[in-house]
């Protein structure tokens, strides 16, 4: 386990499968991976697009929609359970009139 992960083990055929955090800590968590590691390598090339992270490896995927975005990440990381999408250059996943952060000026 990660120095101060207090998530406990799940018991099983000899294998341990990782649980699922609490959603609030895992939001917190994706958010920190999206911003320190994730937006510096894709604001500029992947606007608009959607990022899947995986809260406890770090990796991530991106594509066009969340649903290839996040199937891209299981393909690499099929037991991720903790997955969070962030659509780049917006606060949020989705929007209802509300603009993206690029300034049209």
């Amino acid at each position: 386990m990660r120095n101060g992960d207090t998530r406990a083990p799940t018991q099983g055929s000899g294998t341990t499968m990782p649980t699922r955090r609490p959603r609030e800590e895992a939001v917190r968590l994706g958010k920190d991976i999206y911003e320190r590691d994730i937006l510096p390598q894709v604001e500029a090339d992947h606007f608009g697009e959607y990022v899947a992270i995986d809260v406890e490896t770090g990796d991530w995927a991106v594509a066009d929609t969340t649903r290839i975005a996040v199937e891209r990440l299981r393909a690499r990381r099929p037991h991720a359970v903790d997955v969070l999408c962030e659509r780049v250059g917006y606060r949020a996943l989705r929007s209802f009139g509300a603009g993206s952060l690029r300034r049209t000026e």
